[in-house]
């Protein structure tokens, strides 16, 4: 292992830059943002993000992370364990922790091509986005529009719950009028999940093309949106006391219901 320069202090610069990367004010001031997990690291590099530096225990990390950090391309700092605590979100840091820095959000729905696209309208909770977008990825969803969010792609939770995928570049953040300006022109057919969709999810045919929206679990999809839609659609629900779905459970089904639909094509 190369010798890397110690940090001991936990005043030391990077250290405190890096646990204010926690919060969102500070990360969309420096346009930096924090990785605290090897696996999320070596996805973010894949994606071509740019690391400004990174701080490594080597008595917290494995095999995986020391040959990681090794072929990092950028400065490497030896800290202690508690040190690097300090510097993590996350409760037991894995050895690394990485600062990189933010690309240039996607605004410009021109260049969306992807005949299946999720719209998250106003969600709250990052880990109902991280595990959408995460969804999303895996069920063939090529495209995805944060509308009205409160919260960036680079919230710690959001990162840890979408394994990565939040790093794709394929993750637009955009108004309300944006989007409803954009997809209908398109020719995207605007599907909503609701409690009061009169069609089942069963019904609908994904093979076209889709744009599905999710609004938030205690309000619900904005009626701005739902003037705009061409299907409310609700999944069947038949137990006893349960009426609705988390949100991210109830993408994920329809999410898979449209790529069921998309193997099944001639």
């Amino acid at each position: 292992m190369p010798p890397y320069e110690k940090i001991t202090s936990f005043q030391n610069p990077r250290v405190k830059l890096a646990h204010r990367l926690h919060d969102k004010p500070h990360r969309e001031r420096e346009r930096l943002f924090c990785v605290d997990d090897a696996r999320d690291l070596q996805r973010a590099l894949a994606q071509h993000y740019t690391p400004e530096y990174a701080l490594f225990a080597p008595a917290l990390a494995d095999a995986d992370t020391t040959r990681l950090v090794q072929d990092l391309p950028c400065p490497v700092y030896d800290v202690p364990p508690d040190v690097l605590a300090r510097a993590s979100y996350r409760q037991n840091p894995g050895g690394v922790v990485a600062v990189l820095r933010q690309p240039a959000p996607l605004t410009h729905l021109a260049g969306i091509t992807a005949p299946l696209v999720l719209v998250l309208v106003d969600l709250r909770k990052p880990g109902n986005i991280g595990a959408l977008l995460r969804t999303a990825d895996a069920a063939g969803f090529r495209a995805v529009l944060l509308v009205d969010s409160a919260l960036d792609l680079y919230n710690p939770n959001i990162i840890r719950s979408s394994t990565g995928a939040c790093f794709l570049r394929n993750i637009y953040c955009i108004s309300s009028q944006d989007a409803l300006q954009y997809l209908p022109q398109a020719g995207y057919r605007l599907v909503a999940g609701h409690l009061d969709g009169r069609r089942s999810l069963y019904d609908i045919d994904f093979r076209q093309k889709t744009a599905l929206l999710l609004g938030t679990e205690d309000t619900g999809l904005k009626a701005l949106w739902r003037d705009h839609c061409d299907d409310l659609v609700k999944i069947p629900v038949v137990g006893s006391v349960t009426d609705s779905l988390n949100v991210s459970v109830a993408g994920a089904i329809f999410m898979y219901e449209a790529l069921r639909q998309t193997l099944a094509r001639p």
